[in-house]
């Protein structure tokens, strides 16, 4: 799909959809657990799919009605072989792997587009260390056998954080006990977080230590309440809230908490930072204009966060400094190439780094014609941006947005943007 954005001038207010983080980690907690249970969740996604999708077809039944999942359980033990089509979500094969791998399911993992090329070491080793079998890295599709075992297990915290939720998910499982190590520094622990929550919203304990967690055998999934909540997700408000940051006037996002503990949410530091104006409600953030200046941003724990903090930069006075965020170059795409591309068509002033970008700002850019890259979130970033473009932009591939947000342009030209096909 291939959509031209006319110099937009977007204000008003929306509702943040439901978050893609949350919706998976909940889902697989209820799909493990003992009794039926439903997931509250207003929207789906791509990626949401795949990860019900995949749940589905080792037993569980999990449908859609009424602005929630129905979650009954897997029946075990789980025979035959079966086949999981993970799309192109990263967290759905990431997740699902080593909980195969604990019920000895002889499974198949189909992936698409560029997932079967972004890593799965260190995982892959440990899962195989620890009894199973898996064909070689690289292959698609994947095949998997044998029963995980409890002990030990080493993961670099810099990586891929899904690498430690997915333990996380299934360790509990096993009838001994399991430690994780973490070498190096851990990034993106607000996942992990989020991972530790759901867990704990069904009955499961994670103890964290220094640099590790341990996880006692035998527990058993139950949900605390019949009835879990997936909350307003803040990586995608962010590129609303900066839409605010560097329009004319101001846009409103409800369904946001401020106690959330998604890592996103530091999208309104970053901000300030910069120059925006924010009013918090409730329930809710207002975000306008100010006299934007360029800052510098550690990338570490919140890398979604680049392609949208990217466009503010591009129109802020002065010099962004974006680093720590080698780990964009594993996305849907290479995200520090694809972001410094489609900035730089777009008429920014932008060079890439080995891990990350600096960004000189300029008063407007002038439009064009980007291509997504096959990247969510770049199409949305290229949208955002086009408030401040003098022509207007054209984005190839646009419906990639699919994967985490399939009514963004719905909610774009809600307030006001103006798109032709």
């Amino acid at each position: 799909m291939t959509v031209t954005l006319h110099t937009p001038k977007l204000s008003g207010t929306l509702s943040a959809i439901a978050s893609k983080s949350q919706a998976h980690r909940l889902l697989i907690c209820a799909a493990l657990s003992g009794t039926p249970s439903k997931v509250l969740c207003a929207e789906t996604s791509s990626d949401i799919d795949a990860t019900v999708r995949c749940l589905n077809s080792i037993g569980a039944q999990i449908n859609y009605e009424d602005g929630g999942f129905h979650v009954i359980p897997l029946p075990l033990p789980i025979s035959g072989e079966r086949i999981l089509d993970c799309g192109e979500s990263g967290s759905t094969l990431r997740f699902m792997l080593p909980i195969c791998c604990v019920f000895g399911v002889e499974a198949v993992f189909r992936m698409s587009g560029l997932l079967p090329r972004r890593p799965l070491t260190p995982l892959y080793e440990e899962l195989i260390s620890h009894g199973c079998a898996l064909s070689p890295q690289g292959m698609n599709p994947l095949r998997t056998s044998g029963f995980l075992a409890s002990g030990s297990f080493t993961i670099p915290g810099d990586i891929s954080s899904q690498f430690i939720s997915g333990l996380m998910f299934s360790l509990p499982l096993l009838a001994g006990d399991s430690q994780i190590k973490i070498t190096g520094e851990m990034e993106s622990k607000p996942y992990i977080d989020l991972t530790i929550s759901a867990l704990g919203a069904f009955g499961i304990m994670i103890k964290p230590g220094d640099h590790c967690f341990r996880i006692a055998g035998h527990q058993r999934y139950n949900p605390v309440q019949p009835i879990v909540s997936v909350e307003g997700d803040w990586s995608n408000a962010a590129f609303w809230l900066c839409a605010g940051a560097i329009g004319r006037q101001s846009v409103t996002v409800t369904n946001l908490r401020r106690d959330s503990l998604q890592g996103d949410k530091r999208v309104l530091s970053a901000l300030e930072c910069f120059g925006a104006h924010i009013t918090y409600g409730t329930d809710s953030v207002t975000v306008s204009g100010g006299q934007l200046k360029g800052i510098e941003f550690d990338a570490g724990d919140t890398p979604d966060l680049v392609p949208i903090l990217a466009a503010v930069a591009s129109v802020s006075e002065g010099r962004t400094v974006i680093h720590n965020a080698r780990r964009l170059r594993i996305k849907e795409s290479d995200r520090l190439k694809t972001v410094s591309e489609m900035l730089r068509l777009l008429g920014a002033d932008i060079t890439e780094t080995p891990d990350g970008l600096i960004i000189s700002g300029k008063a407007h850019l002038t439009g064009g014609a980007v291509s997504s890259h096959g990247d969510h979130r770049i199409a949305m970033a290229a949208a955002i941006v086009s408030a401040v473009c003098s022509e207007a932009v054209t984005i190839y591939d646009a419906e990639a947005v699919n994967k985490s947000y399939p009514g963004f342009f719905k909610d774009f030209t809600a307030l006001g943007g103006q798109m032709s096909f």
